[in-house]
């Protein structure tokens, strides 16, 4: 890898502002191809990052932002996701070569844990147990100690978001309808319906009580939707990443990240912009500069202190808009302000 960088926040060049227009700190040695995953380790700044470049990388990231590669290994075939074990000693990471294999960091050996019949695009570690979904139409529930998952729930459709906040587990598949699981019976079906929007969802994130979730999708709009019926005229929609001066700006929203510590939530789209959010009072906390790549992806820290996303081409305008010569990758490092994440009152004011 590249030599170690000094990038610290606040510090990014003049040069950076088309990407970096927030002027956050860039993690050093980045991936060669568009970026996939983030995902920061339970109990330290420990980060990986997967890549369409069939790599897994972990970093160390200082709380002033500076980083530093530790580590990296390949694939077989581009890498979609990873995970955490619950010590933050191993990670766990799957993609294209259809398999899921687990990273234990200390020895630097892997070795093969699961495997798909298509791409596995999705992965959560919790209880000591994995669970994979996969393009291929299944979820697996995978005990390390053995060869053959613990059980395979079949599915209508591709598994397009997936997010596990125990008991809940919720996936939401490629013909927008969404399907709910509790972890204790992981068998059944708790409830199923329609995605509340009307496009391809791109994402899902559970709340940190485990009551309901978010879903993002290729419309800019999410939606935010209770698990239980009596909590559902709770449940509404708001439009996001979109371009107000063009009515044809409309974006994917890829990436929803509820912080750890105050509740609130980021969201992160193709337009190359993040904003925070409050779902309990309904607004908008912080709108931060659009910069010139889309966001595929993102992940807090365990405090809440760091808050990492990728800057890359993620596909969303097809063949025609990429060009490998030209094309760049960025990991960037937010520094979180109170007002960005803590929760306030709604400001009411006299006009209707």
């Amino acid at each position: 890898m590249a030599a170690f960088g000094t990038t610290t926040f606040g510090a990014s060049s003049s040069t950076a502002a088309q990407y970096n227009p927030n002027k956050d700190a860039e993690l050093v040695s980045p991936p060669t191809d568009s970026i996939s995953s983030l995902h920061f380790s339970p109990t330290s700044n420990f980060l990986t990052v997967t890549s369409w470049d069939n790599q897994v990388r972990c970093y160390e990231v200082q709380p002033n932002g500076q980083s530093q590669p530790k580590a990296a290994f390949a694939h077989g075939a581009p890498v979609l996701c990873s995970a955490w074990s619950s010590d933050g000693s191993k990670v766990f990471s799957a993609g294209c070569d259809k398999e899921a294999k687990v990273w234990d960091l200390a020895s630097n050996s892997q070795q093969t844990v699961a495997k798909h019949d298509a791409p596995i695009r999705h992965m959560h570690f919790f209880n000591n147990m994995l669970v994979t979904g996969s393009w291929d139409k299944t979820l697996k529930y995978w005990d390390l100690r053995q060869p053959n998952p613990l059980h395979t729930q079949t599915l209508p459709e591709r598994v397009y978001g997936m997010d596990v906040r125990a008991p809940l587990l919720v996936v939401g598949l490629a013909n927008r309808r969404i399907q709910i699981f509790h972890l204790s019976n992981p068998a059944v079906v708790v409830k199923e319906l329609e995605s509340p929007l009307k496009f391809q969802t791109r994402c899902i994130t559970c709340f940190p009580d485990s009551t309901g979730y978010l879903v993002g999708s290729i419309e800019g709009r999410v939606a935010v939707h209770h698990v239980d019926d009596s909590l559902q005229s709770k449940n509404f929609t708001f439009k996001c990443h979109r371009d107000q001066a063009n009515g044809d700006g409309i974006w994917a929203v890829n990436s929803i990240e509820f912080h750890p510590v105050h509740g609130t939530f980021v969201t992160a789209g193709s337009d190359g912009q993040y904003n925070f959010w409050d779902k309990d009072s309904k607004q908008r906390l912080k709108a931060m500069a659009r910069g010139s790549l889309p966001i595929p992806c993102a992940a807090y820290n365990k405090e809440g202190s760091i808050y990492a996303y990728a800057a890359c081409y993620d596909w969303s305008e097809g063949h025609a808009k990429h060009n490998p010569a030209s094309a760049k990758n960025y990991v960037l490092l937010h520094q979180p302000q109170d007002t960005e994440v803590k929760s306030r009152s709604r400001q009411t004011s006299g006009r209707r």
